[in-house]
């Protein structure tokens, strides 16, 4: 055998070996837990979070103050869901479980952030518009530039004119005035990964995170796992999850308020270094 044929072997070896180390997934064991809560939000876009006859905390988003400072206490969330299942703020029918927790994870090396959510998702949903797709959990990190994202996470995305509000155009997908979010998600059918953005648009492709994922079921529990560039040690990122489970579509998924990931810096979720 040449030592040109030996030379492209083992490189070849070595390539293959060192793009395994840089996505191998953490010791999971050895990453803390943050359980966040999704609730559904029915019809509460930005106009309504903003607006002071339809939501008392607007006051206080106006000083500064974050949703989870004035709604997550003693591990859960202090919401009137009466005001939904009497179909004042989802005129469809709310689901049987407003709430549920979603347990997070977060660990980053020098090139990657890596992501867990790990979540029993429940039954008895109100829409079942998604006949693909049992399950799909979204991410949503918003760059700088987007208006009060650490206040109110990904809600800058959700409008009263988008896709599945009451009386809105049916084509019209979540945007966002200023900035960006970038948004990671896992489809149930096929371990789909789509790696998007939402802008002026919400786009599913030619995202620059370089998401990949992969997730399961075992039992009732869902497991799903991100991969993603590390945006950079030191950076605190404004953050929210979206969860469509039972089929769900549109605005009929559970969501998180806006939290903050800090990757070797404060915040909501610390993210380990490995």
């Amino acid at each position: 055998m040449s030592k040109s044929i030996v030379y492209t072997a083992v490189a070849g070896a070595l390539l293959v070996l060192g793009s395994q180390a840089a996505f191998a997934a953490p010791d999971w064991s050895k990453v803390a837990k943050r359980d966040i809560n999704v609730f559904h939000a029915g019809v509460t876009p930005i106009e309504w979070m903003t607006k002071k006859s339809d939501h008392s905390g607007s006051a206080g988003m106006r000083k500064g103050e974050t949703c989870i400072g004035c709604h997550e206490e003693k591990g859960t969330l202090n919401f009137n869901f009466k005001r939904l299942a009497d179909k004042e703020l989802e005129p469809k029918g709310a689901p049987k479980t407003m709430m549920f927790p979603v347990s997070m994870q977060a660990a980053y090396d020098a090139a990657n952030l890596y992501i867990r959510l790990t979540f029993k998702a429940p039954a008895g949903g109100a829409d079942k518009g998604d006949k693909d797709n049992e399950l799909k959990a979204t991410m949503l990190f918003a760059d700088a530039k987007v208006p009060q994202a650490d206040q109110y996470g990904c809600w800058q995305s959700c409008h009263n004119d988008a896709r599945t509000m009451p009386g809105a155009d049916d084509k019209k997908p979540k945007y966002v005035p200023a900035g960006a979010y970038e948004l990671v998600q896992w489809a149930s059918k096929g371990n789909k990964v789509s790696d998007g953005s939402v802008t002026t648009e919400r786009k599913m492709t030619g995202g620059t995170s370089g998401a990949k994922a992969e997730g399961g079921k075992s039992g009732d529990s869902y497991t799903i796992t991100y991969t993603l560039k590390n945006p950079g040690e030191g950076k605190t990122v404004p953050f929210g999850i979206a969860v469509h489970a039972d089929n769900a579509s549109g605005r009929f998924h559970h969501v998180s308020l806006g939290y903050k990931l800090g990757i070797g810096a404060d915040g909501d979720v610390k993210a380990s270094k490995l």
